[in-house]
């Protein structure tokens, strides 16, 4: 297991970051359910197994089965005899907790709410990064900024980060925390797959030229890349059978499988494997989630820190994946590409 730095920060996580979307399940029907639905007895195994890989960084959410993820994560740490300073914690806060016009959001109302109750549920006085889960489209940026500041000065929050923004809004933030001296963003948790590179477009310029620390989402594409999917093959137990998300380019994806299962066969792994390993490649990638149902999908998962993939198969992997040209990103290559080097390369 490789540790890189939160970001600018002097904290360093692991490459793998153990995701908690499964945990909890929710009245055992509905939305949650179909994501996953382990409870206690199935949770323990699973957090020990990947605090005994090497994961020190745990990524949770108030709104993953409406708290029980929390809950569940802050019952098996404390079951485990987990020492406090030996995990990075990790939630998020932003969906909707309550049928009130304010449990929502990323308002200083809600957010100050929202700390109170996850860390109760995650049974500690501090979470490590904070996450803003969504865009809010009402709040201003500078309220949000400040309340996350506040947090950090009280000390119930050691850094903060957002999910699902767009690079400006982040670009604009960063300048509202320099100008003001609130704390900043230092992560951006983003989808990011072999087979949905759009976050390269403009969010990776950004992470380069702001070191901010890239955490991925959903690494196989909400199941569709763990080598159970093909143009003619739809497990009726698999996730995307009840729940399809996040869309992508079948054709796309089709095409990315084909290549990583031969160059997982020749390796003697699986494709799931494989999609990770190529994600562990990219310089700007601090580090993958992964959530699991089982030990035995978990271990696969964990296993892709010792695939080591050549500088030819990441080669053939790129361009199976490439992105389609689009303006203004065609001008700026033909007008400037020669004075910078190649943005995407193995580490």
């Amino acid at each position: 297991m490789k540790y890189n730095q939160l970001g600018r920060t002097g904290l360093y996580v692991s490459e793998i970051c153990l995701g908690t979307m499964t945990f909890g399940g929710y009245e055992g029907s509905g939305f949650w359910h179909a994501i996953g639905d382990l409870q206690q007895a199935q949770v323990d195994p699973i957090v020990e197994r990947a605090l005994a890989a090497g994961v020190n960084f745990i990524d949770t959410a108030d709104v993953y089965s409406f708290g029980a993820s929390e809950t569940l994560l802050g019952q098996s740490l404390k079951n485990l005899g987990v020492a406090r300073k030996d995990v990075v914690i990790a939630t998020k806060a932003y969906g909707e907790m309550g049928p009130g016009p304010n449990d929502r959001g990323a308002s200083r109302g809600h957010l100050m709410d929202s700390i109170s109750a996850s860390l109760d549920r995650l049974q500690t006085d501090h979470i490590d990064l904070y996450q803003i889960h969504g865009n809010d489209p009402v709040t201003p940026i500078d309220e949000t900024l400040r309340a996350l500041d506040d947090l950090t000065r009280q000390g119930m929050v050691r850094y903060f980060g957002v999910s699902n923004w767009t690079a400006w809004k982040i670009a604009k933030a960063l300048g509202i925390s320099e100008a003001k001296g609130y704390g900043r963003f230092e992560t951006l948790q983003a989808y990011y797959s072999i087979a949905g590179r759009d976050l390269e477009r403009e969010l990776v310029p950004l992470i380069d030229e702001e070191k901010l620390g890239l955490m991925v989402w959903s690494p196989l594409a909400g199941g569709l890349l763990s080598g159970k999917y093909g143009p003619h093959t739809t497990p009726n137990d698999a996730r995307r059978a009840a729940f399809d998300f996040p869309p992508v380019n079948r054709d796309r994806a089709w095409a990315c499988i084909e290549v990583m299962r031969r160059i997982g066969d020749a390796h003697g792994v699986s494709v799931a494997r494989v999609a990770l390993a190529w994600l562990l490649h990219k310089r700007h990638v601090m580090s993958v989630i992964i959530g699991a149902k089982t030990v035995e999908q978990l271990d696969d998962n964990l296993a892709a820190v010792d695939l080591s993939l050549t500088l030819g198969e990441m080669n053939e992997l790129d361009a199976v994946s490439v992105l389609p040209s689009e303006y203004p990103g065609w001008m700026l290559e033909r007008q400037g590409g020669h004075r910078r080097p190649k943005p995407f390369t193995v580490k």
